[in-house]
């Protein structure tokens, strides 16, 4: 080849490379996030639907994400109507759009099928027609997705899937005939792509984000969010897949291992708030990062965490629901309870010694209510405890934090008073006056060692504007139930403050703080 013809070459490439898109010259492809601001109708739907799971699945929670790889199993028992964040997808060929939630906290695709005739949620959204599409190909396993305010029912199909400029082939996914009326009526999104893991993939489907990978789509196994916390309306963030964009975060990143495939869960340690450690999770706990939850949650299965969430709300001046129960089980056993801590006696064994649980060797249990984990199903029923037992066992946690702390013991006791006051709702939110903002503590989670703080503006959701605008905790009590609870849920809260990297060739997850 002469030297003029290598010059043409040379000059070919260079002009190639600058009418690409920027996205495709950094081997990246974004998806255009846009922001839903949370309104009060969506807020009674979901307080509904939360209500109704909760009668349906009594312990486990309306608002729970649970495990599964088999048709039925409990996948995502989470509410997904204050979810602010979609995308947008195609599906078939040519593509036929939908809006999605691209949640890191399930691991199917699903959306609506044109042959779902009898809900009406169906007929106030996009649906699939495999008819219209050239690559549509026909699998008709039937699949079933349970969720705490009911189930969407289908079967499984493939296709091929467009995301942003990519074109992931022969992509099983769910076509929905059966959705659960209040809550998708409502919602903004047509339907949900999981980016968990396989292991949570109800009927085994192979994940859209595994194609990627396998077939080579992506040049880098990592796909990153960057929520767009100062837009009020449009545009709301990011997601990246591929890798990251340099301009969504700043500093480096801290990362931590995947310590359990299914959920991009990791090791947390201690919480605090206002730089002071509340002894909270110092020996550890396990957290997820889920993009399809909005709030920044705690596991209620666990009393030391329940009680966490209650304190943060109590130090942020949030009203919740008052317990009755807390307050009588302090009221008339709040100093004998003193008195077995002062002596020393094993937590765990003190709210049994009360009389008030009883003790299954390892913790206190409602009298006559077993704690049950059938091992060989590899499912739990739950800590199945009665309310003034979970009282007891909170209270316990709350003394001890206190004790540590040198309070006299009046002192103690009416704190733990003004703690009882401010227990959350797992099926609804606390309220805070949106003029205290200023005079809010921070709120920090240990991660890799490294303390990620929320600002007040960070952690409180607004709803509605001028003298009608309300203003919400960012923290709330949900529940992943056993075996792969409890866990801790580091929702948009979390992820808007700080960008995340999910690292699948790695197995990492990493935060850095958003730009």
């Amino acid at each position: 080849m002469g030297t003029r013809s290598v010059a043409l070459v040379l000059l070919a490439a260079v002009l190639l490379q600058a009418l690409l898109p920027a996205s495709a010259a950094e081997g990246l492809v974004r998806i255009a996030l846009k922001k839903r601001p949370i309104d009060e109708n969506s807020r009674v739907a979901a307080r509904l639907s939360g209500e109704e799971g909760a009668r349906r699945l009594g312990l486990r929670g309306a608002n729970s994400l649970g495990g599964g790889g088999g048709e039925g199993d409990i996948v995502a028992l989470k509410n997904y109507m204050n979810a602010q964040y979609f995308g947008e997808i195609g599906v078939g060929t040519p593509p036929q759009k939908f809006t999605v939630i691209f949640d890191t906290g399930s691991s199917n695709l699903w959306v609506p099928s044109a042959k779902c005739y009898f809900s009406i949620a169906c007929f106030f959204h996009s649906r699939y027609k495999s008819g219209q599409s050239s690559t549509y190909q026909k699998n008709g396993k039937p699949a079933a997705i349970q969720y705490g305010t009911g189930s969407i029912a289908g079967f499984f199909s493939e296709d091929s899937v467009t995301v942003g400029d990519l074109v992931v082939k022969d992509q099983e996914f769910i076509e929905a005939t059966k959705e659960p009326g209040l809550t998708f009526m409502v919602a903004k999104f047509d339907g949900i792509l999981g980016l968990g893991f396989q292991e949570i993939s109800v009927g085994d489907a192979v994940p859209v984000w595994y194609k990627m990978v396998e077939q080579g789509l992506v040049s880098d196994p990592v796909f990153s969010f960057w929520f767009n916390r100062h837009s009020d309306e449009g545009e709301g963030g990011e997601i990246v897949f591929g890798g990251m964009d340099p301009s969504h975060y700043k500093g480096n990143h801290t990362y931590v291992p995947v310590s359990q495939k299914g959920y991009w869960q990791f090791e947390m340690g201690d919480v605090l708030i206002g730089g002071k450690t509340t002894g909270f999770c110092a020996s550890g706990c396990s957290a997820i990062a889920d993009s399809g939850t909005s709030l920044l949650a705690g596991p209620t299965l666990t009393q030391s965490s329940q009680a966490i969430i209650t304190e943060i709300n109590e130090k942020i001046g949030a009203t919740g629901v008052v317990s009755q129960e807390c307050k009588t089980v302090v009221s008339q056993y709040g100093q004998q309870i003193l008195d077995l801590l002062l002596a020393e006696t094993q937590p765990s064994k003190i709210c049994s010694q009360v009389g008030l649980c009883t003790f299954d060797g390892k913790h206190g249990v409602s009298a006559g209510i077993k704690s049950v984990v059938d091992d060989e199903a590899g499912e739990s029923n739950g800590l199945q405890s009665g309310p003034m037992c979970n009282a007891c066992e909170m209270a316990v946690v709350w003394m001890q934090n206190q004790l540590a702390q040198n309070k006299t013991q009046d002192l103690i006791l009416n704190y733990i008073n003004q703690l009882c006051d401010k227990l959350p709702s797992p099926m609804g939110e606390s309220s805070v006056d949106c003029g205290s903002l200023a005079s809010m503590p921070e709120i920090s989670f240990t991660i890799g060692g490294k303390k990620f703080a929320l600002k007040p503006e960070e952690y409180i959701l607004k709803v509605g504007e001028g003298a009608a605008a309300q203003c919400i905790s960012g923290f709330t009590a949900m529940d992943i139930p056993p075996p792969r609870g409890p866990l801790w849920i580091l929702g948009d809260v979390f992820m808007g403050a700080y960008h995340t990297v999910f690292d699948y060739g790695k197995m990492r997850v990493g935060f850095a703080k958003s730009a």
